[in-house]
């Protein structure tokens, strides 16, 4: 029985959860630094979760326009959009990303909107216009100096991922073989980094 949580279950001295016991891996830091770098970057868009003045959760799909020390994701953004309403009452965010493939990464972080328009600068793209407009009075046009364009930075405070360990061939044999076995398929690298390890990380 687990304490202070929620169980549905008493298995006694064998765990409750085979999956996570089988594919969870504690690997060099530099490893585990390494291979969430990999995944995102090859992602690039995440679904950015905040909370509103409201107090309800809201996702927005984010591309991801840069890295900052190894671990913190920097995003572009219009500063008279929601996403800057809702961080400027809750800075927590949490980062999701996902592929087709069952490949996943959640980062849990404090995001912060950078208005510095040499940072602005550093990360700007033209692609930008086409989303955040030309107004057309020579100020707003969506340029690097339009004042509307941002930076949003998220420090992440932890992070939780799993890649896959074979290719999907061998994942589904592994799973075939789990359902006529019963045991747990070791098919991903299961991986957390605490906020002390990330802080490391920056270094």
């Amino acid at each position: 029985m687990s304490s202070g949580g929620f169980s549905n279950a008493d298995t006694g001295s064998k765990t409750a959860d085979p999956y996570t016991q089988k594919n969870l891996e504690e690997p060099s830091l530099k490893e585990k630094v390494e291979d969430l770098q990999s995944f995102v970057d090859k992602s690039k868009f995440c679904l950015m979760t905040t909370m509103t003045g409201q107090g309800i959760f809201a996702s927005r799909c984010m591309a991801v326009a840069a890295r900052e020390d190894n671990v913190d994701f920097i995003f572009h953004a219009n500063s008279e959009s929601g996403k800057t309403d809702d961080l400027h009452e809750h800075s927590e965010v949490n980062l999701g990303f996902l592929n087709n493939s069952g490949e996943w990464a959640s980062i849990a972080g404090k995001a912060t909107v950078e208005t510095d328009r040499e940072k602005v600068h550093k990360y700007y793209s033209p692609a930008l216009k086409a989303w955040i407009g030309d107004l057309g009075d020579g100020k707003h046009d969506g340029g690097p100096d339009d004042p509307r364009v941002v930076v949003i930075k998220v420090k992440s405070k932890t992070a939780q991922y799993a890649t896959a360990r074979r290719t999907a061939i061998g994942g589904a044999i592994e799973v075939a073989k789990g359902i006529v076995t019963g045991e747990a398929p070791s098919v991903q690298k299961l991986r957390h980094l605490s906020e002390e390890e990330l802080q490391q990380a920056r270094k």
